[in-house]
């Protein structure tokens, strides 16, 4: 849990400096800067899913995550909570409302989505090693000053998510140390990209609207897919 707790208080620190110093960089700097993490975001998650194995797992889960992501409903749930958050700590209307929203679903979702928080957490939980969340801490720092100079102070409370998400996964992989395997974690991992690749081009580029969020069912849908590819022998 400890790399977990350094990722939360960089995020604060970052986010709060983009509050602070943000207003100062011109909008079209911000913008060039934001568009900037979007592509490099996207290359990230091609990156992660060319590691992929089997992409008919990764296929699968998106299929069955995304079925059951719109059935659960869940970006609606996190705008939901976004939306009370907002009401609660800052309140005020209009199009500040839409802004604090974007900016907790985006960060919550780049935050909590990628190699890192997958494999940081695990290992983190098996054998207590938080290198990998240490250096996720240090991108996620820099990430969120730049989200909070143009997404406002919802970006501070993607830190709930990053805590809830990221310290269960940590927690989980105490209680299942047997249940991974590399083949698990690199469909896993390449699930994860595409979900990348979503947040690039939904909230980052905005190119094409899509609900993200819906699909994040699909990263315990891959590991599932795995070990039955597994089980039943196919290739």
């Amino acid at each position: 849990m400890i790399g977990t707790l350094i990722n939360t208080a960089t995020v604060l620190i970052g986010g709060f400096l983009g509050l602070v110093f943000g207003s100062k960089l011109p909008d079209r700097m911000r913008s060039t800067v934001v568009a900037g993490l979007g592509l490099f975001t996207a290359a990230i998650g091609l990156n992660m899913f060319m590691a992929s194995q089997n992409a008919i797992a990764v296929l699968g889960s998106l299929l069955i995550g995304g079925v059951l992501g719109e059935w659960w409903d869940i970006e609606e749930a996190l705008q939901r909570f976004g939306s009370w958050l907002q009401q609660r700590f800052v309140p005020e209307s209009g199009a500040k409302n839409s802004r604090f929203v974007t900016g907790f679903l985006t960060a919550s979702l780049l935050f909590c989505v990628g190699p890192l928080t997958i494999v940081g957490s695990i290992q983190d939980g098996l054998t207590g090693d938080y290198s990998l969340l240490a250096i996720k801490s240090v991108l996620d720092g820099f990430a969120a000053l730049v989200f909070a100079s143009t997404l406002g102070v919802g970006v501070l409370f993607s830190v709930l998510v990053i805590l809830s998400f990221q310290g269960g996964l940590t927690l989980l992989a105490t209680q299942a140390q047997a249940l991974f395997n590399e083949a698990m974690i690199a469909e896993l991992t390449a699930t994860g990209g595409i979900l990348l690749i979503g947040i690039a081009l939904s909230s980052l580029l905005e190119i094409k609207k899509i609900r993200v969020g819906n699909f994040l069912p699909a990263l315990f849908i891959a590991p599932i897919i795995v070990k039955l590819l597994a089980v039943f022998n196919f290739p």
